[in-house]
């Protein structure tokens, strides 16, 4: 009793708690109720402030993955040996399936082979006749690098229905290229087909694979495009010293402040360093933190390329999702199951503990690899003299061919269809055009030749953030560019644009570097010496200078520097050629001309324009340690009395190392000033015209870059619009030969004998009346077609008459489109008048001999010859 009364007075205690529970609930419910009655109502900057709050909130949507289903695939056109099994391969299907018991009761532990999974109509294949080696007619899928790129960009990744498993479906590769998009397996299958085609050494992989290369996750990599290629750095060779240098002059700078200062930029260069390996031990702990839980179980399928064939030096994995080659040491591939080819398939019996690194790929040693067939290309391991010793040869010899004959099974051929890649599909590449691929701070976006209306193939595109919010450079490849660009690098930090050209554009531009179009601006200009009549090499203007390089001229001239000055009157648009700089230094430099001797070889020449001086340096000789100098005093030809100056020593002005007669007479000096002088002016002349170059070449950029016009090759037929429009009117003409062929075998006959009763022979007046029903016939349609001409002739005229009417009425009015209209109008008019006047004569010329002729024909038919031989 005292415990029935414990129960009760326990429930009573828990009926008071829920029933106080409750009443705490209504009170909570009833309070925001008041405080909503007594609060005011939101003003519009409450409002606006909810908004702007509800639009920072970002909804991400899942994308939707790709399916590849056998729903999916149209299965009625598909060959026999899709459908259904020969007898060869029911019998390899047995033997696969006695492998697979055997290796489930030896290896329990491991899980079950991928030996023969059902292709797209539901039949069991071998995984090893569904790959077709093939060679592809397309030279750039030789090499294994660009066929696998071409792989990785033509076919869209699907992911595994269960990633722990492989697939239970394995399609065809000419059903994969037909379909653009497929798994790991499928994609290794297609490359392995078209290695193997190609002479490699190639086997598709079963196996286990890192999360991001399962899911092709390129976000953690660095975009190849991206990595810069080691400098080789070439030791120049110093030229022995000559006996008498001059001795460089002594280093005045302090030791303190250079020692100062290098310590100062090894702190910030630590300090950056200490930065960024805090920022990778930030992000190395966020990845750390994202653990995969499927790590080393995710299924996943590549290929294997082994050394020997093709010159390959050492065995490589690829991914066939993105092309790239890794090492078999690498981390991204953690363990083998199975591997094959198209002549047999092998299972690794070897620990995969730490992942691919210590496997051996001897697939000849049958203790580290598990062969299915005999018939295996690899050779078996030699064994040891001890073990060669204690066997009998003779017999061992006779059992293995015994064994051999018994066992032996060649791999039945493959059932799949010859991979084919139309010139269309090779070319498009990307499934519609287009792909994208997202790596870490970088994202590259490739298309199609041709697919955009400026040539644009390529783009990549350099963050600074890994989130890829702030951009750092922008690349675009470029490809059948009429102006021959090919590359443009956009710098969005500094905004320095870069071009660059392939041989064959009209100004030979190779590289053009520059912040705006505007000309006198900072820029650089490099050209293709070759395809220049000047040599020149490069080009670099600011504001206030311009350097042109040269090289492979006749007068040796290798260097051009020019000082511009203020403009003397300001427009409203300054050019070159409106209202030139005025220029005040010109500098060049000249290589060594060795048909001269060298202290009478210019070097260099400087022209002072505002100050009048021209000054002189020599090439040094080789037994010298100094050059010879001049400098001329530039004046007037006549005073301000126009009286003729006349040439004084005070006006040259030399340093000689071994002087000479005839330098100092006044003659020589005056007859070298009115050279420079000669040589000045067309220096100004050849700078002139590179100022006038340059804006010739802005123009010439903005036309292109607003036209962007794309080359088509002539043996695009279908793009190239003068082939396709030959093409089209040679048809035509063979259409038209063809109809006039079939016209002429035409029964002229036909109608005329339709009237009369069938099988009845013909009478001497049913001939002589079909012969008159038939010229009458003819003779009419001729009358019918000259009328036809003449009222389309008479109809044209008119209408002219009545133009040249509302012509000279509103003469006056008229403005100059609409004349330009009306004379457009008059000489297509005057050309069709032409033209029926023309074919109405021709006609008139040509009925009668047409009426003769079939008059003739009519005589001399087989069915009428005899009843009008009276007639003749």
């Amino acid at each position: 009793m005292e415990v029935l009364k414990e129960k009760v007075e326990e429930e009573e205690a828990a009926e008071r708690e829920e029933a106080a529970e409750r009443a705490e609930r209504g009170e909570k419910t009833k309070r925001p109720m008041e405080v909503r009655r007594g609060e005011t109502t939101m003003t519009q900057e409450m409002l606006r402030d909810l908004e702007r709050k509800l639009s920072e909130i970002e909804v991400s949507v899942p994308e939707k993955l790709l399916t590849f289903t056998k729903d999916t695939i149209d299965t009625s056109k598909l060959p026999l040996s899709y459908q259904s099994n020969t007898l060869k391969e029911e019998h390899l299907l047995q033997v696969a399936d006695n492998f697979s018991r055997q290796y489930s009761h030896l290896c329990p532990d491991r899980v079950p082979l991928f030996l023969h999974p059902l292709n797209e109509c539901e039949v069991p294949k071998f995984v090893s006749t569904t790959i077709r080696p093939t060679l592809m007619p397309y030279p750039e899928l030789y090499n294994w690098d660009t066929c696998a790129q071409f792989i990785s960009d033509f076919l869209s990744m699907v992911p595994l229905p269960d990633p722990l498993k492989p697939p239970l479906y394995l399609y065809s590769s000419t059903t994969v290229l037909k379909y653009q998009k497929g798994n790991c397996f499928d994609f290794s299958t297609l490359l392995c087909s078209m290695l193997i085609g190609a002479g490699y050494d190639a086997y598709c992989v079963n196996g286990y694979g890192s999360q991001d290369l399962c899911h092709m996750d390129l976000t953690r990599e660095v975009c190849p495009l991206t990595m810069k290629p080691k400098e080789t750095v070439k030791e120049e060779e110093k030229a022995p010293p000559k006996k008498y240098a001059i001795k460089p002059p002594r280093d005045l700078t302090s030791r303190f402040e250079q020692e100062q200062e290098m310590k100062r930029q090894e702190a910030i260069k630590a300090e950056e360093e200490n930065r960024r390996k805090q920022e990778e031990a930030r992000l190395l702990e966020q990845e750390n933190a994202k653990t995969d839980p499927l790590h080393g179980l995710r299924v996943h399928s590549w290929v294997l390329v082994l050394s020997g064939k093709r010159e390959v030096p050492e065995s490589f994995f690829i991914d066939p999702f993105t092309a790239r080659s890794y090492s078999t040491q690498d981390d991204h591939f953690l363990g083998i199951e199975s591997l094959w080819n198209h002549k047999n398939y092998w299972v690794n019996m070897q620990d995969c503990w730490n992942c691919c690194k210590e496997l051996v790929f001897d697939l000849g040693d049958p203790v580290r690899w598990e062969y299915l067939l005999l018939g295996t290309d690899k050779p078996f391991l030699s064994l040891t003299e001890e073990e060669d010793e204690g066997m009998n040869d003779d017999d061992d010899v006779e059992n293995l061919g015994k064994e051999d004959e018994d066992k032996s099974f060649d791999m039945p051929p493959s059932w799949v269809e010859q991979i084919e890649i139309s010139p269309e599909a090779f070319e498009t590449r990307c499934p519609n055009g287009k792909k994208v691929i997202q790596y870490k701070r970088a994202k590259l976006e490739k298309w199609a030749p041709y697919l955009n209306n400026n040539g644009l193939v390529c783009r990549l595109t350099t963050y600074e953030d890994l989130e890829c919010t702030k951009t750092l450079e922008v690349k675009e490849w470029y490809q059948n560019r009429e102006d021959m660009l090919e590359l443009k690098h956009i710098n969005k930090i500094t905004g320095l644009n870069v071009d660059y050209f392939k041989p064959g554009h009209p100004q030979a531009l190779r590289m053009h570097s520059y912040k705006s179009m505007q000309p006198e601006m900072d820029r650089v200009m490099e050209f293709y010496e070759t395809a220049r009549v000047d040599g020149l090499i490069k080009r670099e203007e600011t504001p206030k200078t311009m350097t042109e390089y040269y090289h492979g001229r006749p007068d040796f001239l290798s260097y051009r520097h020019v000082n511009f000055g203020p403009r003397m009157k300001k427009l409203a648009l300054n050019s070159a050629e409106s209202n030139p700089r005025p220029m005040a230094k010109i500098t060049e430099r000249f290589f060594r001309n060795p048909a001269k001797p060298a202290d009478e070889d210019v070097a260099e020449r400087v022209f002072l324009i505002a100050e009048e001086r021209i000054q002189l340096r020599y090439h040094c000789r080789s037994d010298h340690i100094t050059a010879n100098k001049r400098e001329f005093l530039r004046r007037m030809e006549v005073d301000s009395k126009g009286n003729k100056i006349i040439m004084t020593p005070d006006m040259c002005i030399s340093f000689e190392v071994e002087p000479m007669e005839h330098t100092k007479k006044l003659l020589y000096q005056y007859e070298a000033m009115m050279k420079l002088k000669n040589e000045e002016k067309l220096s100004r002349h050849q700078a002139w015209e590179s100022e006038l170059e340059v804006l010739e070449i802005l123009k010439l950029r903005e036309e292109e870059e607003e036209a962007h016009t794309l080359t088509i090759s002539i043996y695009d037929t279908k793009r190239n619009e003068k082939s396709k429009e030959y093409r089209e009117a040679m048809e035509r003409v063979l259409h038209e030969e063809h109809l006039r062929q079939v016209e002429a075998q035409l029964d002229y006959l036909a109608p005329f004998l339709a009237q009369l009763p069938p099988g009845e022979k013909l009478t001497r007046w049913q001939a002589v009346r079909l012969k008159e029903e038939c010229l009458n016939d003819f003779k009419q349609r001729l009358i019918d077609k000259a009328n036809l001409i003449q009222a389309r002739f008479e109809k044209e005229t008119q209408e002219l008459q009545k133009k040249q009417q509302w012509y000279q009425e509103n003469q006056v009015t008229l403005t100059p489109e609409d004349e330009d209209l009306y004379l457009s109008y008059c000489s297509q008019a005057m050309f069709r008048i032409r033209i029926l006047e023309q074919r109405l004569s021709r006609h008139k010329e040509l009925a009668p001999l047409k009426y003769l002729a079939l008059e003739e024909k009519l005589y001399k038919d087989p069915r009428l010859v005899e009843l009008l031989k009276v007639f003749v």
